[in-house]
């Protein structure tokens, strides 16, 4: 059994990772624990799992967690997962050491898992242990989990039967199902308020069809759209799952992408993508950022096109003609390669968790 609590911070790609996770442990035979705080986009991202049809895995709100009777029904756990540094309840974790000590049990191997990033920490501070000083648990430890592109890290989430899904995917079919007839290059548009967005708006041409995703996306279009001039071809698609946001992305020309999930989702697509990264008040994006495309190993124009769509550069964007996407589209697929010759997240985590 693993229990994987998870805290939605604002634009549930936490939650996303966690769903996603869940979703490769059953498909290995695990049973899950998930406990959220703020479940409502479960109903879209994973409607199964809302539904409780997802074979393997159960949902909690986060404050269960504490409740008494619930925890008093619980089987032992051999897992504990902290999603990006939160922190367990600590009626979870007095329950959970009581439980452990009546039954003659170890701890549950206790790992943070840690937000993505290619900065040369990661390597160094991948596996580390983290003795736990106080509480209920003291003496217990802790171990951190950093995802990373690298073999040092932790590397990346990936369905086992990820690369039968694509060859299989008919492309052709889903772009005459939901993308404008007349068009010959598909564009996705999933991404926060990119200050390059003017740019590529005013570079779209009448063979180009953006297809933008609900929320954060379109507002930001909106606000654009208001400014006036010409209207290139575009549509507002429905909030869809992680099933269909990958078809989505395997289906365009260019996409781009916004946190982390989409940006690992993105990569295993080995199309051309540009990534929105969350931007923080003390800049600490701009490297992290920066350590992304040394790894990617991003040609100048792909770096620039990051640059100003970020907002750390001033614009142009560069131009979005054939030949650079092609080019794009050559790095993005070595990067690809490169990653399938890695253990994947979920093959190191059980490691590291002695499953």
């Amino acid at each position: 059994m693993w229990d994987v609590f998870c805290r939605v911070i604002d634009n549930h790609g936490d939650l996303g990772v966690c769903v996603r996770l869940a979703r490769q442990l059953a498909d290995r035979g695990e049973l899950v624990r998930l406990w959220v705080d703020e479940a409502s986009a479960l109903t879209w991202m994973a409607p199964d799992l809302a539904q409780c049809r997802l074979h393997g895995v159960q949902w909690h709100p986060w404050g269960q967690a504490s409740e008494p009777g619930v925890l008093a029904g619980l089987a032992p756990s051999e897992v504990w997962i902290e999603a990006f540094g939160c922190e367990l309840p600590e009626a979870f974790v007095a329950h959970g050491v009581a439980q452990a000590q009546s039954l003659g049990r170890p701890q549950p191997a206790w790992i943070n898992l840690e937000y993505l990033s290619a900065e040369a920490f990661v390597e160094r501070a991948h596996g580390l242990p983290s003795p736990v000083q106080s509480g209920p648990a003291r003496g217990w430890v802790k171990r951190f989990f950093y995802p990373g592109f690298t073999r040092q890290a932790g590397g990346l989430l990936r369905e086992v039967d990820l690369q039968d899904q694509q060859r299989h995917f008919d492309r052709i079919a889903w772009r005459s199902n939901h993308a404008h007839p007349g068009a010959q290059r598909l564009i996705s548009l999933f991404c926060y308020e990119p200050p390059g967005l003017g740019d590529v708006w005013r570079q779209l041409g009448p063979n180009d069809h953006l297809l933008v995703t609900p929320g954060r996306a379109w507002a930001a279009l909106q606000a654009l759209r208001q400014v006036g001039g010409a209207q290139p071809s575009w549509q507002v698609l429905p909030a869809t799952d992680q099933a269909g946001f990958d078809r989505m992305l395997w289906a365009c020309d260019l996409n781009f992408v916004r946190g982390e999930d989409s940006l690992v989702r993105a990569l295993w697509s080995g199309l051309p993508l540009v990534w929105h990264i969350y931007p923080q008040e003390d800049a600490a994006h701009h490297d992290k950022l920066e350590a992304f495309l040394a790894w990617l190993d991003a040609p100048s124009s792909l770096r620039r096109a990051h640059r100003v769509w970020n907002g750390i550069e001033a614009g142009p964007m560069p131009s979005l003609g054939g030949p650079m996407l092609a080019e794009w589209a050559a790095c993005i697929d070595a990067a690809r390669r490169r990653l399938w010759a890695q253990d994947d997240l979920l093959t190191q985590l059980m490691t590291m968790a002695g499953r």
